[in-house]
């Protein structure tokens, strides 16, 4: 017996591998992620998480004027010392557009890393916007 695949809609122009539309957000993404970030400036999270999927600790870093955001080490120690078996970064682009930029990619990689060294995985960097948000591991980044 041959299995065939269903037919499916064909994908918008305008979506790209790894975005996810508003809509379809899972609860991390829509219920505790989205809320956190103005519409007007860039911000940062980091979210570590244990074994099981709880919530251990929620950090935060400001833009810096250029709109660049950075991850102090008195940042990294606080989610750190909670001792998270994995962790999710996010942050927003006010500018609308949901790519990651050159700057996103290096950071993210470092991050990965830099966990990695720790034992803590990265489980995903999401960059969010008005229309949804964009997703490293379902881009096949991570």
């Amino acid at each position: 017996m041959t299995r065939y695949d269903p037919i499916k809609a064909p994908a918008t122009a305008s979506a790209s591998p790894g975005f996810v539309p508003r809509e379809e957000e899972e609860e991390l993404a829509r219920l505790l992620l989205r809320p956190c970030f103005p519409a007007e400036a860039e911000i940062l999270l980091i979210a570590g998480f244990d074994a099981f999927d709880r919530l251990l600790g929620l950090e935060r870093a400001e833009g810096d004027g250029n709109g660049r955001c950075v991850i102090a080490p008195p940042i990294w120690r606080a989610i750190l010392d909670a001792k998270p078996a994995q962790i999710v970064l996010a942050h927003n682009h006010p500018s609308g557009i949901a790519r990651p930029s050159d700057a996103d990619l290096a950071t993210t990689r470092e991050a990965a890393r830099f966990l990695a060294l720790l034992g803590v995985a990265l489980s995903d960097h999401l960059i969010f916007t008005t229309e949804g948000h964009f997703s490293f591991w379902r881009a096949g980044l991570l």
